[in-house]
C-alpha cells in the first residue's frame, strides 16, 4: 500500500511539473503587451515606416542641437565653440584610438552618431530592412518601392560618413546574427566608394522626384543623385589620389585611396555625377540675378530662413512636424547659438581668418593693413557676409525687455568702451567679453556672432526653432561640377559655373586659369558653403590639413572717453568714439597628418582583429 500511495504522490508530482511547465510555456509564449514582436514588425507597413524613420535620425541628426551644425565646429579654421575644451583639443589633435574629443565623451550628444559603433549599428538596421523586404506587407507596390528607395539611401549615406572619416571599411551586407563569424576585414576604398554609388544609383531609380504632403522631409532621386555627387567628388580629391604626400610608410593605402589612381578617370565620373543633377532642370538657384539696388544680403538671409522648400533645396530636413516623421522635440538652437546680450550662449564664434576672408564688394582682397579697409572693415564686404556673420554694430533682433533699457538700439555690441578716471578703469558692456548681460557664458571671444539660419524675428525664449536644415542644395552641385571641370583642365566651363554663384552674390566675375582658379574656387567654396558642414572634410580631401589647422585670432575693438559712461552708447545711439580694431591672438591650433582620417577606436579593434588601424594611431 505505501508502494501505492508512493507512486500516486510520484505521479502526481510529474503531473504537476509538467502543467507547471505547460504554464510556463504558455507565459514565456506570450507576446509582450508593450512591444511587437520582429515577425509582427515586418508584416505591417506602418511599423516598418516606423523603423526607417528611426534610421533618418541616424544619418541626418539633430542639426541645430547643442553643437549647432555639427562638424563646423571642428573645421579648424571656420569658428570658436565657447563649450570648447573637446573642440580645442580636437584642432590640435589630440586624437587617440581611446578618444576622439567632440565626436566621443563630453559634449559628444549628436555627434557621436557619426562614431564607427553608432554607424554600424545604424547600417544593421538597414541591413534588417533588405534581409525582411520580402516579408514586408506593403499596401501597394509604389509604397514598397518608395521605402526600398529610401532603405538603399539611408545605407550608402551611412557608408558614405563610415568611409569619408575611415577610409574603406568592412562592408557589411546583411545582418549579423550570432553564429556569423565577426572577425571581418576592412573592404578597400575603391571597394567601398563602387558599393555606396551603386546603393544611391538603385535609391535613385526607386524615388520619386518630389514628396509631399505628409512624406516632405524624405528623401528624393535629387538627393540620392546630390550625395551621390559628393561621394565620388571626394573620392577623387587628392586625400584618396595621391597618399604618399601624407602616410608614405602606410602599409595598406588601398584602405584610404586608389592605388595607382587614374585620376582624369575618377574626376570625369564626380563632373558626370554633378552634371546629371543639373540636367534634371528641376533646380535652380535662389533669386540667382539680383537686380540693381536690391538688398542681397536679405536675399541670403531670406532663403536660409524660408521654412518652405525653394527651387535651390535639393533636401530640407525639417525641424517640427511639417511632416509626419521628424518631430524634433527637443531642438532650442537658439539658446545655445544666440548672441550673447540675448540671454543665449553664442555657441558658435566665427574666427577673425573666416570674416577677413570675405572680399570686398568689388571682388578684392580684405586687409586690415589697407587704410581704408580697417577704418571701417564692415562696410562694402560680399553681401555674404553680414547675411553669415554678426558683427559690431549688426541690426538684429529686438532686446529681451529686461536688456531694452541697456540697449534700445537692437545692434550687435563685441567691442568694448574704455574711459579714464582717477583709477584708470575699463567699462565692458553688453557683447563684449563678461560682458552686463550673460556674463555667465563668457560674452564674445571671437569679435563675431553666427548670423546664417537664426531668424531675429523669433522669440527663442517663447517658441522653439522651425527653420528647416538645409543638407543638400543647388549651388553645392554647381561648386561640384566647377571643381571638376578644374581639375580636367576644363577652366572655361569651371569659371561659367562659378561664376553663377558669384552674379548670385552680387561679387564680379572671375578670369583666373589654372592654379590661381583652383586657389579662387576653393576660397568660393569656403565662403558660399560657410557653416553648412562642407569645410571639415575639404580641408581633408584636400590635403589642405596645415593652411586650416593654424594659430586663430579674434578682433579686438575698443572705443576710447574721458566721460563717465554708463552704456556702451551714447544716448542718441551714436558711439563715444571712433572705433580701434586690432587682432589678437586666440589660440594655436596645430595639425598632425594622423587627422585626415579618424581612429578605429581600441575597442572596435579588439573585437575585430581583422581590421587594420588607420595610419598614425
Amino acid at each position: 500500500m505505501r508502494r501505492i500511495y508512493t507512486l500516486i504522490f510520484i505521479f502526481l508530482g510529474i503531473i504537476s511539473v509538467l502543467s507547471s511547465c505547460t504554464k510556463d510555456k504558455e507565459f514565456l509564449d506570450t507576446k509582450p503587451l508593450n512591444e511587437y514582436s520582429s515577425a509582427d514588425m515586418w508584416k505591417s507597413p506602418g511599423l516598418v515606416e516606423a523603423f526607417i524613420n528611426g534610421i533618418y535620425v541616424d544619418v541626418f541628426g539633430f542639426p541645430y542641437n547643442f553643437l549647432g551644425v555639427g562638424l563646423a565646429n571642428f573645421s579648424g579654421d571656420e569658428s570658436w565653440f565657447n563649450e570648447g575644451e573637446s573642440v580645442d583639443q580636437f584642432n590640435k589633435c589630440m586624437i587617440t584610438q581611446e578618444w576622439i574629443p567632440g565626436l566621443t565623451g563630453y559634449n559628444a550628444n549628436q555627434t557621436d552618431r557619426l562614431t564607427w559603433g553608432r554607424l554600424y549599428a545604424a547600417v544593421r538596421k538597414t541591413d534588417l530592412i533588405f534581409d525582411n523586404v520580402k516579408n514586408i506587407q506593403f499596401t501597394d507596390d509604389n509604397l514598397r518601392k518608395v521605402k526600398i528607395g529610401e532603405a538603399y539611401y539611408l545605407r550608402g549615406a551611412l557608408y558614405h560618413y563610415l568611409t569619408a572619416m575611415y577610409g574603406g571599411v568592412p562592408l557589411v551586407k546583411s545582418a549579423f546574427v550570432l553564429s556569423d563569424e565577426f572577425n571581418v576585414p576592412r573592404n578597400s576604398y575603391s571597394e567601398c566608394v563602387d558599393f555606396i554609388v551603386g546603393q544611391l544609383d538603385s535609391a535613385a531609380l526607386y524615388l520619386p522626384a518630389t514628396q509631399t504632403g505628409v512624406n516632405l522631409g524624405r528623401v528624393t532621386k535629387g538627393t540620392a543623385m546630390a550625395l551621390k555627387s559628393r561621394v565620388l567628388l571626394y573620392a577623387a580629391s587628392d586625400l584618396h589620389t595621391a597618399m604618399s604626400t601624407y602616410a608614405q610608410a602606410f602599409a595598406k593605402p588601398e584602405l584610404i585611396g586608389y592605388v595607382n589612381a587614374n585620376k582624369t578617370a575618377l574626376w570625369q565620373k564626380a563632373k558626370d555625377a554633378a552634371k546629371a543633377v543639373i540636367d534634371l532642370g528641376q533646380y535652380s538657384l535662389y533669386k540667382p540675378s539680383p537686380a540693381s539696388g536690391d538688398n542681397i544680403s536679405q536675399n541670403f538671409i531670406d532663403y536660409f530662413l524660408s521654412r518652405t522648400a525653394t527651387s535651390e533645396d535639393i533636401y530640407v530636413q525639417y525641424i517640427t512636424p511639417k511632416s509626419g516623421i521628424f518631430r524634433w522635440v527637443d531642438q532650442d538652437p537658439y539658446t545655445y547659438l544666440y548672441p550673447n546680450g540675448y540671454h543665449g550662449w553664442g555657441g558658435i564664434m566665427p574666427f577673425a581668418e573666416m570674416a577677413d576672408d570675405y572680399e570686398m564688394k568689388d571682388g578684392s582682397r580684405f586687409d586690415w593693413s589697407n587704410p581704408l579697409h580697417k577704418v571701417s572693415p564692415y562696410t562694402n564686404r560680399d553681401a555674404r557676409f553680414s547675411a553669415t556673420i554678426l558683427h559690431e554694430g549688426s541690426p538684429f533682433a529686438p532686446r529681451p525687455a529686461d536688456v531694452k533699457s541697456i540697449d534700445p538700439w537692437n545692434k550687435i555690441q563685441t567691442g568694448s568702451v574704455d574711459y579714464t578716471d582717477s583709477s584708470g578703469n575699463r567699462k565692458n558692456l553688453l557683447g563684449a567679453d563678461a560682458g552686463l548681460v550673460d556674463d555667465w557664458s563668457g560674452g564674445v571671444y571671437t569679435g563675431y556672432f553666427l548670423r546664417k539660419f537664426f531668424d531675429p524675428n523669433n522669440d527663442y525664449t517663447k517658441q522653439k526653432e522651425n527653420v528647416p536644415y538645409r543638407h543638400f542644395r543647388y549651388a553645392e552641385i554647381l561648386l561640384n561640377y566647377a571643381e571638376a571641370c578644374i581639375e580636367l583642365g576644363q577652366d572655361a566651363e569651371a569659371r561659367t559655373y562659378i561664376n553663377l554663384i558669384r552674379k548670385r552674390a552680387g561679387q564680379p566675375d572671375i578670369s583666373e586659369s589654372g592654379t590661381a582658379l583652383k586657389a579662387r574656387y576653393r576660397h568660393e567654396r569656403r565662403i558660399e558653403l560657410a557653416f553648412e558642414n562642407q569645410r571639415f572634410y575639404d580641408i581633408r580631401r584636400w590635403v589642405a590639413g596645415p593652411s586650416a589647422y593654424h594659430p586663430v585670432h579674434k578682433v579686438v575693438i575698443k572705443y576710447s572717453t574721458t566721460q563717465n559712461i554708463t552704456n556702451y552708447n551714447k544716448a542718441d545711439g551714436s558711439y563715444w568714439s571712433a572705433p580701434v580694431y586690432s587682432t589678437d591672438l586666440l589660440d594655436n591650433w596645430a595639425w598632425d597628418n594622423k587627422a585626415y582620417f579618424l581612429p578605429i577606436m581600441r575597442d572596435e579593434m579588439n573585437k575585430n582583429t581583422k581590421l587594420v588601424q588607420n595610419p598614425g594611431y
